[in-house]
């Protein structure tokens, strides 16, 4: 049996992922803030048939609580996979107002789920698991209007890399997932957006993903080439850009 650890399971791209790894008989645990839905999505997911679905308190902000989760782990069989939708993004307005809001946008975004991933390396790697590990294209670039949440991406994207670096070596695996636009609680109301896609489509990339073993990821596709052209604009140039 495959097992699906799925952290921050309450944001409409996890609760995509559950939907569609229990449709084809995979376990899920939810872990997350919001005991209620995530009670829900468990119902939803063992009616569409997954063996094992169920919910449990998970705060990226409260190590204290992580060591349960890898208890919980260990308690199953097969295969462990971890997939990671963690994250918070305040408007950049209100981070400049209040510098306090940095310190949850970091712990939400990049030293909670390393914390936690360092911590579930040795698990995932002797069950041949996979990590998914949900970035952003915020992390490529530092941009006027979110560069907070995107350093704090950044840096999660380079510990991917590197323990991508560690779980090859043990015949596991780790992704990095870069969604662009996405319909989640998280964009709506913000303005400028464009290309939005549905929760639906990430999931079916991130699997498509696992499958083929990749490396990193732009979803949906074209955020690959967009991100390319907003890479290599000259500083002189992009720091006069409102992107």
């Amino acid at each position: 049996m495959t097992t699906w650890l799925i952290l921050g399971g309450s944001s409409a791209m996890a609760r995509a992922l559950a939907r569609a790894v229990a449709s084809r008989g995979d376990a899920v645990i939810l872990a997350g803030r919001d005991a209620g839905d995530l009670a829900a999505t468990a119902t939803d997911c063992r009616l569409r048939g997954a063996p094992l679905a169920e919910a449990v308190a998970f705060d990226a902000r409260d190590p204290a609580g992580f060591p349960a989760l890898l208890a919980r782990l260990e308690a199953t069989e097969g295969t462990v996979n971890v997939a990671i939708f963690v994250g918070s993004m305040p408007p950049q307005a209100e981070i400049d107002a209040d510098p306090a809001l940095i310190d949850g946008v970091i712990a939400d975004s990049f030293t909670g789920p390393v914390r936690l991933l360092t911590l579930l390396a040795p698990l995932v790697e002797a069950r041949k698991g996979t990590v998914v590990g949900v970035g952003s294209v915020a992390g490529d670039r530092g941009r006027i209007g979110n560069y907070a949440y995107g350093a704090a991406k950044a840096g999660f994207a380079t510990y991917m890399s590197g323990l991508r670096n560690r779980l090859t070596r043990a015949g596991a695996h780790a992704v990095t997932v870069k969604p662009g636009f996405v319909d989640t609680a998280m964009t709506w109301g913000i303005e400028g957006m464009f290309l939005v896609a549905p929760p639906e489509r990430v999931a079916a990339d991130i699997l498509k993903a696992v499958g083929k073993r990749r490396d990193v990821i732009y979803t949906p596709f074209f955020w690959r080439y967009i991100m390319l052209i907003i890479r290599h604009v000259p500083e002189r140039i992009f720091k006069k850009m409102s992107v």
